[in-house]
């Protein structure tokens, strides 16, 4: 299929980039402070093209992978980090989190609702055998949002003496809501040191990274978690998690990676430093360009009539933004077009099917070069009521931008 930009589109994207120019310049504000946070990060810590050479084997003292370490806790602003390729993606890394720090006959205590699908299976709440945490003993317990807001007061009433952790997910995932800003993440760590001090607060960071100048580590998170496919990995990182936060928690997340008693020691990195370096490097970019597609994208859709989370000039903490289309149909057209006006793969036809760790049918465009990559533009959407898109990434602007005029083009055919 050959990319087909409709007149009209021409037109309303030219009227959402007006609309634009202010939120643009505040993004490339954030971007330009994160930017020299990274940089300053690379020069305390003496990078050099030594740091990138490949270890084999058990991987005793390589350099590049503990400086990496370094890099990151400096960057989030933490005590410490673990950044590992073979951390195959962000449930993962929770995953790694929660099993670090929880113990048979303890409660972990959700605080934002539902954790993302993924975790389902990882908690216990659906799904039997495998290992999740239920069946370590480990109890678990949720406080909803209200108004789509946390609600600190059930927060505060929930943290009985069983509750060991609390996680928070900053991004709103596959639910119709505004994501929780870095200041809202330090209300409720507040909130929660206020009743039970000795509570560890872990933060799921996907999608959220350098999108603000300050990350949940400054807010006084024990654990935050991602991927490196997402935001920090800037689209060359072609695989790998991280954890930062207090050492005490970073370390026990080493533990559970490897195993207690060798933890960050061992992990050969194969030549993929230099990818994690780069893509470190670049991510506030990255992630301001994807910002920026996900404001013009909700621009765009907004003015054809559809409901968008955010609106464009609201406040931002991660990259997603939420398209309600309405119509099953739609939504397979929208996700469809992306994904043909992608330079990897445009040929392929996106369908539903049963993803793994999802309960309904997910569709997804992802023609990125590290495959999966939610960097890269991407989108998705469980096959359900009200049909919402969650569109994502971006390596670029400008080819972000042509993807979304595509996809709202398809919309237009036939009307």
């Amino acid at each position: 299929m050959s990319i087909k930009i409709d007149v009209r589109i021409e037109k309303t994207a030219a009227e959402a980039e007006s609309g634009l120019a202010e939120k643009f310049k505040e993004i490339d504000e954030v971007a330009f402070y994160n930017q020299q946070k990274v940089l300053r990060a690379f020069i305390d810590n003496r990078v050099s093209t030594a740091d990138f050479n490949p270890t084999t084997g058990y991987g005793y003292d390589d350099g590049g992978r503990d400086t990496l370490d370094r890099i990151y806790a400096q960057v989030f602003g933490a005590e410490a980090a673990l950044v590992r390729h073979n951390i195959v993606n962000g449930t993962h890394c929770l995953a790694i989190a929660l099993f670090a720090v929880l113990r048979p006959g303890d409660t972990l205590l959700a605080v934002t609702g539902k954790p993302y699908d993924t975790l389902e299976e990882v908690i216990g709440i659906s799904g039997e055998g495998g290992g999740s945490l239920r069946e370590f003993g480990v109890k678990y317990e949720q406080v909803d949002l209200a108004g789509g807001k946390p609600d600190l007061e059930a927060i505060k009433k929930a943290l009985h003496g069983g509750v060991k952790a609390v996680i928070i997910q900053r991004s709103k995932g596959y639910d119709w809501r505004e994501s929780v800003s870095v200041a809202e993440i330090g209300e409720i760590i507040a909130a929660v040191r206020q009743v039970k001090p000795d509570t560890v607060c872990i933060v799921d960071n996907c999608y959220g990274e350098f999108v603000e100048k300050t990350e949940p580590t400054e807010a006084d998170a024990d654990l935050v978690a991602g991927s490196l496919i997402k935001n920090p990995g800037g689209g060359l990182a072609q695989t790998g998690g991280y954890l930062a936060g207090k050492a005490k928690y970073v370390e026990m997340a080493a533990y559970r990676q490897t195993c207690p008693g060798i933890g960050a020691e061992c992990g050969a990195t194969l030549g993929q430093n230099r990818f994690m370096y780069q893509g470190l490097f670049m991510a506030p970019h990255a992630v301001a360009q994807a910002v920026k597609a996900a404001a013009l994208c909700g621009g765009i859709m907004e003015r054809l009539g559809y409901e968008v989370n955010p609106r464009p000039l609201d406040r931002r903490s991660d990259i997603i933004q939420a398209v309600k289309l309405g119509d099953e149909k739609k939504l397979v057209k929208f996700i469809q077009a992306i994904q043909s006006a992608s330079p990897v793969d445009s040929y392929a036809l996106p369908l539903p099917w049963d993803m793994p760790g999802y309960r309904h049918q997910v569709i997804m465009a992802a023609g990125t070069f590290v495959s999966g990559a939610s960097i890269e533009l991407s989108a998705d959407a469980p096959i359900k009521p009200p049909y919402v898109c969650f569109m994502q990434g971006g390596l670029t602007y400008e080819s972000a931008k042509i993807a979304i005029m595509h996809a709202a083009s398809a919309l237009l055919d036939g009307e």
